[in-house]
């Protein structure tokens, strides 16, 4: 039973996914701070490796971690589409919105102004940021780009809803075939030519464009839901087939680009690791199959991934925090904590302390309202 329902009639392996993917998140910016050759720590426009310790171990933990935001678009997916029977897109629009944007809001708020308090940023850029809201996140907030894609999707959920209401195994096939060729439209602009099925200076919009991007992993979480009935045993094969052989490929990809003492344009360094790539679909793909066989409800679980929008709001403030502990003084050459430990341990004490923030906060009444 794929579906199988905790006590509280939440969906038990989905709770698995959210607080996985969540910690996942946190993993790759824990990563960031082992190659990123801005000062801040985060990835910047260059890359750079250290040591070949720090290149091994970077590009392990972040290519296993990029299944993150794909896990986050399927998660949503396959509980918001098709919509509920009755409801209207401005009652779906209504409470999706309401639900995520004053949150996102807040936190772009603090993103832009709370640094300034510590020293974090200049007056100079925090009104810059300011400035730029909400047309793009601010410059200290980076993970916040994940809104806006997020936001699009629910924008189409009531259009596409309709469609995969009536359509077909077959037809859902189709369009999941079209969505895969147009993951490798990344690599055929990179190593073939930069301009494809009509893409020109005068026009992005390309002949697969209204098959590509995340809508590709909304039909995926339609099909998974209800069209894929494998067996538990088959699901746990073939999940765990496709995740080793998609994160494989993402590991070695950024390896490969990235020779120690080498500044690298942080672009070529990625360039298997944009989410709509086939690699990071593939090991997207298992990785929710691997969790679909997660049957036993926990607690804990649960309510962790009921606050987990906040854990991710709020994060990049306490990763700094661990950063400065445990990597000291030697910096990323030389961190007080070895790099193969030092990264889950980032992540590790980030989001088990971001959690303990939020769990605090999400006790003040109207706090929904901030976190979520």
């Amino acid at each position: 039973m794929l579906n199988r329902l905790a006590p509280s009639g939440r969906i038990v392996f989905l709770d698995y996914a959210r607080v996985a993917a969540c910690f996942l998140v946190i993993l790759v910016h824990a990563a960031e701070n082992f190659y990123a050759a801005d000062a801040s720590g985060l990835a910047g426009n260059m890359t750079y490796l250290a040591n070949e310790a720090n290149r091994f171990w970077v590009s392990f933990y972040d290519g296993l971690a990029r299944v993150c935001v794909p896990l986050f678009m399927i998660i949503s997916s396959y509980l918001l589409v098709p919509l509920k029977e009755g409801q209207t897109m401005g009652a779906f629009y209504r409470k999706r919105f309401l639900r995520v944007v004053p949150p996102m809001v807040f936190f772009m708020l603090l993103y832009t102004f709370l640094p300034l308090l510590w020293g974090g940023m200049t007056a100079e850029q925090s009104m810059q940021d300011f400035r730029g809201l909400p047309l793009n996140f601010p410059s200290m907030a980076g993970h916040l780009w994940f809104m806006y894609p997020l936001l699009g999707l629910y924008l189409f959920m009531p259009v596409i809803s309709p469609w995969l209401e009536r359509a077909t195994r077959r037809e859902e096939q189709v369009f999941l075939g079209i969505f895969l060729l147009s993951t490798f439209m990344p690599f055929l602009h990179r190593f073939v030519q930069p301009y494809l099925w009509g893409e020109c200076f005068w026009n992005g919009f390309h002949m697969l464009w209204y098959f590509s991007g995340y809508i590709g992993y909304l039909v995926l979480a339609h099909y998974v839901r209800f069209h894929l009935d494998w067996p538990a045993r088959k699901r746990l094969a073939v999940g765990a087939a496709a995740f080793l052989a998609g994160a494989a490929f993402t590991v070695w990809s950024f390896y490969w680009k990235t020779p120690p003492g080498v500044l690298v344009e942080t672009p070529v360094a990625e360039w298997a690791w944009e989410f709509c790539t086939p690699n990071v679909l593939c090991a997207t793909f298992g990785a929710f199959l691997l969790f679909s066989c997660i049957r036993r409800p926990s607690a804990v679980v649960e309510g962790t991934s009921r606050i987990s929008f906040g854990i991710y709001l709020v994060h990049l403030f306490v990763l700094n925090v661990w950063v400065r502990l445990l990597v000291g003084e030697g910096g990323a050459a030389a961190p007080a904590v070895p790099v193969a430990a030092a990264i889950p341990l980032i992540a590790l004490c980030t989001f088990l302390s971001s959690a303990l923030i939020v769990k605090v906060f999400s006790l003040i009444p109207g706090s929904r309202w901030l976190i979520g």
